[in-house]
């Protein structure tokens, strides 16, 4: 047994019967494939925490003194940038053979774009560095955008289903160490945190960035996906793309059902930041605490991304589903506990209940993430899954607007308010999901 062979049984639960359906020479590369898509998943999430707009970035245009209007593009720019350009750019990503070209092509976009944040944080200040560093972080964004649809193909061409997860899973593992890191060195620096030090945290990214698309490069994808039947014509002159995106998701009930939930699924990711805002508006140390945050954020990743990705080959639903409807009991009982009891922002117990709610919505949200990641791997094969990505990830780009856009409105009114808007949604995406089908391998 090579080097490569025992990893691979070392770090994954086999599918010995799923592995058998593959072609021979996709099951002669499963072993290297898996390592190398591992390795290039865990530098990617590690690079994203260099360049997280709920942190680093803010932080850094509070230092370089940005306007705060900019501050508040940069979540929409980077989470809707790298999503609605997608049912887009699928007909051209589509007519390349080899999808680990795009991806390696987006990861350079990522590691460009984050030199120049790098390089503006260090030569220029105020708005002028907000501008320069917003520009390259849309751009960073497309760069992001061409990863997300090429990477679910590849994946769903190399690795077969039950094991699927379990390489988002030890990912985000591996990226949770790497925000662990940084949470400390915030919490060691407190108040001497510096341009220097934030514009080294993006150089740094765009060394890891680097290193993903040559990590990359090296995984053997056969040019056809293994479940994939022959034929297809490339140069197919039907239905443009937004055409096709509204057909698809009119006429495909299962896709449309699985884009709605993925819709209320939201309440994981975008309750966090409303958290903080109470632990801040608590009397929480701004800098110091955020250091506790970014801990926290580390330690739900190390501690869930294992479980999650071998709960998420069992059945990627259920996952979806448990995890949002727990994060919505959380967030309503902190609701509760902040407008029941008199809390003293200053207390260690308090900043204990805020830094706890944060990292157990944070750790649902690894699952839910996982889960829905898996879900739409699973779902299709092909060029088909490749459609399912972009359009659903078009979506979800417009409904993040449109559902950030309204929490971040009732949020003016009360951030309380806000997190049970978000705790309502989560329900309701429980509700929703009786109407997916399992389409994950079941122990």
């Amino acid at each position: 047994m090579t080097t490569a062979d025992s990893l691979f049984s070392r770090l994954l639960r086999r599918n010995h019967e799923a592995e058998a359906e593959l072609p021979a020479a996709v099951r002669a590369d499963l072993p290297g494939n898996s390592l190398r898509l591992i390795g290039a998943n865990a530098l990617q999430s590690s690079g994203d925490q260099a360049v997280n707009a709920s942190t680093v970035l803010p932080w850094l245009f509070h230092a370089l003194g940005v306007p705060a209007v900019l501050t508040g593009l940069l979540v929409p720019i980077r989470e809707s940038g790298s999503m609605l350009p997608q049912a887009f750019l699928t007909p051209f990503v589509v007519r390349v053979r080899r999808r680990t070209h795009v991806f390696v092509a987006g990861a350079l976009v990522q590691a460009a774009s984050v030199a120049v944040m790098a390089g503006a944080a260090a030569l220029t200040s105020g708005l002028t560095a907000g501008v320069i560093i917003v520009a390259a972080l849309a751009a960073f964004s497309l760069g992001r955008c061409l990863c997300s649809i090429s990477s679910k193909d590849v994946q769903g061409r190399t690795m077969p289903k039950g094991e699927r997860g379990q390489v988002n899973g030890l990912a985000t593992t591996i990226s949770g160490l790497v925000a662990i890191t940084l949470g400390l060195a915030v919490r060691a620096l407190g108040e001497d945190l510096d341009v220097a030090f934030l514009a080294g945290i993006l150089a740094l990214g765009a060394v890891l960035w680097v290193l993903v698309a040559l990590v990359y490069s090296g995984i053997r994808e056969p040019l056809e996906d293994p479940a994939e039947d022959a034929g297809g014509d490339e140069d197919d002159d039907g239905p443009g793309w937004f055409t096709q995106t509204l057909t698809l998701l009119r006429e495909d009930r299962v896709f449309r059902s699985f884009v709605t939930v993925r819709g209320f699924l939201l309440v994981s990711s975008l309750s966090p930041p409303f958290i903080v805002t109470l632990a801040v508006r608590s009397g929480a140390p701004a800098l110091t605490g955020l250091g506790g945050f970014i801990i926290a954020s580390g330690l739900a990743a190390l501690l869930g991304g294992r479980v999650f990705g071998r709960l998420a080959d069992r059945s990627s639903k259920r996952l979806m589903t448990i995890g949002a409807a727990v994060a919505s009991v959380v967030l309503v009982a902190l609701v509760l506990i902040v407008t029941v009891l008199d809390l003293d922002g200053g207390s260690l117990l308090t900043y204990a209940i805020f830094v706890s709610s944060y990292f157990l919505v944070t750790m649902l949200h690894t699952g839910v993430r996982v889960g829905r990641k898996t879900y739409v791997i699973d779902m299709a094969e092909g060029d088909q899954r490749t459609t399912y990505v972009a359009v659903s990830n078009s979506a979800m780009g417009v409904i993040l607007l449109v559902v950030g856009a309204i929490s971040s409105a009732i949020a003016g009114l009360s951030v309380e308010w806000a997190l049970l808007f978000l705790a309502a949604l989560g329900v309701l995406g429980v509700v929703s999901s009786t109407r997916l089908p399992e389409v994950s391998r079941r122990a």
